[in-house]
């Protein structure tokens, strides 16, 4: 299982090759494109938590590293630059977080990307969903309370099963423990969807206090399905 999902923009074989190992060797799913176009699209439309750009690619490289920032689910992916001199692409190297410098080895890819994991693994934190199922009671105004179990839940949310029919925006108060925790959150939270069966909640006003401790929780559970030869490269 893959923990993390980065975008390679490359048009040279061997680059995509060499580069799409050694993040594979992190457990990190390499989404390749060949063509600026395409890469763009993809910042559109899917969340990465890693963006990489060849500086081959000339001015257009730019583009993608415009697009990365400018995106909405994407702005805060970890950027990096596939550069082959200092005279190449000096703007646009600077533009990103770290650099692979060519010419490319497998050392060199894991000596660059080993600082970088942990960004990643923080990016990929922040939007991760665990599959769990806890009580969970919502709150509604002058309705009976909402007894029902979650499916998952990420530091921005969590989805429950229930086959009552909520708004979309509506304002909710949500209740639930974390396992291995005795003081029960309770969120100002908004509907943010619904089909039969199940419902999506956003969490509006999580305490400071609660923040940290749903991060860490968070945190430790990403963490165990980290695969054990990955684990101990960071040993």
């Amino acid at each position: 299982m893959a923990i993390g999902l980065a975008l390679l923009v490359s048009a040279d074989p061997g680059t995509i090759q060499q580069v799409s190992l050694a993040l594979q060797e992190l457990s990190i799913s390499p989404d390749v494109c060949q063509e600026v176009p395409a890469a763009v699209g993809l910042l559109n439309r899917r969340k990465f938590d890693a963006v990489i750009v060849d500086l081959q690619l000339g001015e257009q490289s730019g583009l993608i590293l415009d697009e990365v920032h400018l995106s909405p689910s994407n702005r805060t992916a970890v950027t990096f630059a596939i550069s082959g001199s200092d005279a190449e692409g000096t703007a646009f190297r600077k533009r990103s977080e770290f650099v692979f410098e060519r010419p490319l080895s497998t050392q060199s890819i894991r000596n660059t990307l080993k600082p970088a994991y942990g960004l990643i693994l923080r990016e990929r934190r922040r939007y991760f969903r665990c599959p769990i199922s806890i009580p969970v009671v919502i709150l509604r105004r002058t309705m009976p309370e909402l007894r029902c179990h979650s499916i998952n839940i990420s530091e921005g949310g969590m989805a429950v099963s229930t086959f009552v029919p909520l708004n979309t925006g509506e304002c909710v108060q949500v209740q639930f423990t974390l396992p291995g925790h005795e003081v029960p959150f309770s969120v100002e939270s908004t509907i943010c969807w619904w089909k039969t069966g199940h419902l999506g909640v956003r969490f509006m006003s999580l305490s400071q206090e609660h923040k940290s401790e749903l991060q860490g929780w968070l945190s430790r559970k990403l963490e165990e399905i980290l695969p054990e030869f990955v684990a101990g490269k960071f040993r």
